[in-house]
């Protein structure tokens, strides 16, 4: 596979090294982990090194030691966690605030676009399925952010456990390019 993705909670029994040691096996297969995790299972993968880290600001500013951390902070944080650590892209999902992704050469903020919301549950899936899918088509990181806002945006607007629908991101994304050039 050239991606695989790993999220979520670890079942009780699974120890907390499980996506770190994950991680490991990916790479040596020359495929690139994306991950959005939380907690102990976070920190441990992102020590061991992903292509593509997922965190929520609360999860970041855990893992980062760093609560309430202004957005010139998290930039910093993440340029050191980027370089320290090995990882490729991250991205700070910010909920209504959209995302803050930063690489080793660029960081940017991606604004989520005004929509009714119907539930939060799968969002951040969504974005991350979002991301996937721009990065398998090759494009650039802003536009596969941009792309995961957008399905995590499509994803609230459906009650209960709907993810996003493919036909809601891709008007999302044409009216955010509309709007944004």
């Amino acid at each position: 596979p050239t991606f695989v993705v790993a999220s979520g909670s670890l079942p009780p029994g699974v120890p907390p090294d499980f996506y770190a040691r994950l991680a490991h096996l990916v790479r040596e297969s020359g495929a690139r982990l994306v991950l959005d995790a939380s907690g102990e299972a976070l920190r441990m993968a992102a020590e061991a090194g992903v292509f593509l880290l997922k965190p929520s600001l609360r999860e970041f500013q855990e893992l980062m030691e760093a609560p309430g951390a202004d957005e010139a902070s998290l930039i910093e944080l993440g340029r050191m966690l980027v370089a320290r650590r090995g990882c490729g892209l991250l991205v700070l999902s910010l909920g209504s605030g959209g995302a803050l992704w930063i690489t080793a050469a660029a960081e940017g903020r991606i604004s989520a676009p005004a929509v009714p919301v119907a539930s939060g549950v799968g969002a951040g899936d969504s974005m991350v399925a979002g991301m996937v899918h721009r990065l398998l088509r090759g494009s650039d990181v802003g536009e596969t952010v941009r792309y995961g806002v957008a399905a995590a945006a499509a994803s609230v607007m459906n009650p209960g456990t709907a993810l996003c629908r493919p036909e809601d991101v891709e008007r999302i994304v044409t009216a955010s390019e509309q709007a944004f050039g």
